[in-house]
């Protein structure tokens, strides 16, 4: 899947189907020149759906459809025949899409379930045909009721991306240059940062024919947490990763100060992101000699209390197999 081709955030306009008019029709037939009311009622306008497909990634294909209408209901007619109802339209969104309304930002529903379906837009009520108004003192009523206008809203929907693992780390770290070699995916790689400005998914191929989904998420920058850069776009996609990979490169400054401003950043944006498992690997280990990696496991043993971390080099191909090991274990 190219950059171009990822859109997790679009806003559409639906509008529901209007509800058929009921028909005023009176009885004439043959002997039967007073017959009475026979009016059937109008057909229900129809519903905008939205449904989720376990086959679609991304939505893309809504980049370029924004407006999506339901069909009215048909009017009522003679001998009571109820009018049809107007067909349904679906909008078919990837797992893990949020809808939200436009106007208020509030959550309306989310879609994590192959097949699940939610009526945004709900087709008006057809209306009553004249039958229905017959009584003792009025036998001929001559009026029925119109149909019901259907809803008409604009909604945003926003993917959050379902991976097992989520890819942290500053712009430049590496995280591209890992998904292309541990995975198929073929993210743009370039030596400046943000050269990622969407999310790239990959699929690893693990032992026994296992895979699991690992996401290169955009990197952060400080100040993520407020919206700066491309923060809140891409800080979503982590939230439902279930294990956070961080990575460092080994020629950082200070490796620890570097992994706690990227912990902060998650704390700020939403502090449940901290419960989740985390592995920190040092990418670029390849620059480091035997003697220089010793020195710095003896400083990094004292300041990753109880966290894991390993070194890396993507390019080398170096601890790459301990590192889809260590993620297997930590995934089940």
């Amino acid at each position: 899947m190219t950059e171009g081709n990822f859109v997790d955030y679009v806003k559409v306009h639906v509008t529901s189907g209007k509800g058929g008019q009921g028909s005023k029709h009176m009885r004439r037939e043959k002997y039967i020149p007073k017959g009475g009311p026979d009016g059937g009622d109008g057909g229900r306008g129809g519903h905008v759906i939205i449904k989720a497909n376990k086959n679609l990634w991304t939505l893309y294909h809504l980049k370029f459809k924004r407006h999506f209408k339901a069909e009215h209901g048909e009017h009522g007619s003679k001998q009571t025949s109820t009018g049809a109802d107007g067909a349904d339209e679906y909008i078919e969104v990837p797992l893990g899409t949020v809808i939200r309304d436009k106007e208020t930002e509030e959550i309306l529903f989310e879609l994590t379930e192959d097949g699940e379906e939610k009526i945004i837009a709900k087709g008006g009520r057809g209306g009553l045909g004249n039958a229905h108004f017959k009584s003792a003192t009025n036998q001929t009523p001559r009026y029925s009721q119109p149909g019901e206008e259907g809803e008409e809203k604009d909604i945003i929907l926003e993917l959050k991306i379902l991976a097992d693992i989520g890819l942290v780390g500053f712009p430049n770290a590496g995280k591209s240059t890992l998904l292309s070699v541990i995975t198929a995916a073929k993210p743009k790689i370039a030596n400046y940062e943000f050269t990622t400005l969407k999310p790239n998914l990959g699929i690893v191929e693990y032992r026994d024919f296992k895979t699991f989904v690992v996401a290169d998420i955009p990197g952060i920058i400080e100040g993520a947490a407020e919206g700066k850069g491309i923060g809140h776009r891409f800080l979503r996609h982590i939230e439902r990763n279930s294990t956070l990979l961080f990575l460092v490169p080994a020629d950082a400054p200070d490796i620890k100060e570097q992994y706690d401003i990227l912990v902060d950043e998650l704390r700020r944006y939403n502090p449940q992101l901290l419960d989740k498992e985390r592995l920190v690997a040092i990418s670029k280990s390849d620059m480091l000699d035997e003697e220089l990696k010793a020195e710095m496991k003896k400083l990094l043993d004292k300041q990753f209390k109880g966290i894991p971390y390993l070194f890396i080099s993507s390019v080398a191909q170096q601890g790459l197999t301990e590192l889809k090991d260590k993620l297997w274990a930590m995934l089940n």
